[in-house]
């Protein structure tokens, strides 16, 4: 199988703008790296493939989205307060498919969580489609995040996995 390097950097350097930009809070920038009709899904079971038709921790649509950093920018939330303080590690990324301006791609996070003088860790198995713009850049059509031991830690999170 031939890796295209370029393309393997640039999606590289797109996710890790994301999780940056959500490390840091920068919600309003976040939302601007989504296609309107991208879905941010995060299915309780891990296994699972039918999310339109299974019960998720998240199933966001763009309104849902918008709503989820609304919540999160002003506070309506309990799990909001105190807010938490994230890093995240992004590896082993691989494209797995080029399908004209479509890239799905695979990836390991690891998220650290420092709240209310807890430390929590969360692993997960997270695939992107992007969907390379025309102008330049890239855009995310969906974003799944299969949580490694999903059925027994999410809790109150206060920020967007």
């Amino acid at each position: 199988m031939k890796i295209d390097i370029n393309l393997l950097n640039e999606v590289t350097a797109f996710i890790w703008t994301e999780a940056d930009m959500l490390d840091h809070a920068e919600y309003q920038a976040w939302l601007n790296l989504w296609e309107q009709s991208g879905a941010y899904i995060i299915p309780i079971d891990p296994l699972q493939t039918d999310y339109e038709n299974s019960l998720n921790y998240a199933y966001d649509n763009h309104h849902m989205r918008l709503l989820r950093v609304q919540r999160l920018e002003n506070g309506e939330a309990i799990s909001t307060s105190p807010k938490a303080n994230t890093v995240r590690s992004i590896s082993r990324v691989r494209v797995i498919e080029q399908e004209d301006q479509l890239i799905t791609l695979r990836c390991a996070q690891n998220l650290r969580e420092f709240r209310k003088e807890n430390l929590r860790h969360y692993t997960a198995d997270v695939t992107y489609q992007l969907r390379y713009q025309p102008e330049g850049g890239f855009k995310i059509h969906r974003k799944i995040i299969r949580l490694v031991n999903s059925t027994d830690t999410l809790t109150g999170i206060s920020y967007i996995l």
